[in-house]
């Protein structure tokens, strides 16, 4: 192999608020191994707060991203379930394969977890190599007929959605309440809907993403927190019932206590998204937690099974992945990708080789 043949494009973090794009050695395809490249990867929020104030588990210089979507190129030796050229998206935790997590499959959870884009070499790059050990755990998923890179790089955000709504059971009747009007909280939506919620209720400060909001199916009301306080409101539209089931979708400890204030009796509140460490702490009203049988669920990452569902739900077309997708920016305009998802102007921003 030349010598360019052995480099490729990457963007490459050195530190907060510097990204390199330049040529770096291509990786190789060793022994139990997926050499995939890389034809879609989206940004996350977590992507955006590696950039501005790097990340524990993130050590510099190294290639984030993790909503990676992509085509075969390569098999290593000892792999047989892959040929070159096929579709794939990969799960991004690997978990460590014999502690009682991963024994249930919840490699999420695995105490001594890693993930691609942080322990791994991440999507913002022309090649990614799947480690062996998330070979092993059939962590690179072939996409069904049908579904572009670009709806394949929402499939990692949608199975953690997935997860943090498997614990609260929503069903035909139920009203749900979600804050954030961001690409989590529209997610959100999108399977609320797909779960049979008969009313679906958003609830965010961005006059530009409730505007978004407005024109989105899945939606039936819309709470300006500029305009108006969410918990009356969402009393007032739920005659002083409260919301079956509360989302909060993005870091804001007012919204978690607000999320307690307008549940039902025996309403489903989930934190779904976390707080900064800085500021983790909340102060509620356990009393209503206690009177009201309110439930309160975490959810952190997703496993194989809920990108399984997510593949499905987007291929089937009950999730409108392309909905979702707002910006699209070449490798080459990383930095530029980064801040205009964190503006908070449009949805979801993916990064692909094919603008």
């Amino acid at each position: 192999m030349e010598q360019r043949d052995r480099l490729m494009k990457a963007a490459v973090f050195e530190g907060p608020e510097r990204m390199s794009v330049k040529q770096v050695p291509r990786p190789e395809c060793r022994m139990g191994e997926v050499l995939v490249k890389v034809k879609a990867c989206a940004v996350c929020g977590t992507d955006i707060r590696i950039y501005y104030h790097g990340q524990k588990n993130v050590i510099p210089p190294h290639i984030i991203g993790h909503e990676i979507a992509g085509i075969v190129a390569e098999v290593g030796e000892g792999v047989s379930d892959y040929e070159a050229d096929e579709p794939v998206t990969l799960v991004t935790s690997v978990g460590c394969g014999k502690c009682k997590y991963c024994q249930m499959g919840y490699v999420n959870l695995c105490p001594s977890g890693k993930a691609l884009g942080y322990f791994y070499s991440g999507g913002f790059a022309q090649y990614i190599a799947v480690p062996r050990e998330a070979v092993r755990q059939e962590s690179v998923l072939k996409l069904p007929q049908g579904i572009s890179f670009e709806e394949a790089s929402i499939v990692e955000p949608l199975s953690c959605c997935i997860n943090g709504q498997d614990y609260l059971k929503i069903e035909p009747g139920d009203t749900v309440a979600i804050f954030g009007a961001g690409p989590i909280g529209r997610m959100h939506a999108e399977l609320a809907r797909a779960g049979g919620a008969s009313r679906i209720i958003l609830i965010d400060l961005s006059p530009q993403r409730l505007q978004l909001a407005r024109d989105c199916s899945s939606i039936d009301c819309i709470v300006d927190v500029e305009r108006e306080d969410p918990v009356e409101k969402i009393l007032e539209l739920t005659q002083g019932e409260g919301a079956d089931v509360a989302i909060v979708a993005c870091s804001s400890g007012k919204a978690q206590q607000q999320a307690l204030q307008i549940a039902a009796k025996k309403g489903r509140v989930s934190f779904f998204a976390g707080l900064s460490k800085q500021n983790s702490t909340i102060e509620l009203d356990s009393n209503i937690i206690h009177y009201k049988e309110i439930s309160v669920f975490g959810a952190f990452a997703s496993y194989r099974e809920q990108y399984l569902r997510a593949l499905e739900l987007i291929s089937s077309g009950k999730v409108k992945a392309m909905g979702l997708i707002t910006h699209r920016f070449p490798l080459d305009r990383i930095v530029e990708a980064i801040e205009t998802a964190k503006s908070g102007i449009g949805l979801k921003v993916v990064i692909t080789d094919e603008t």
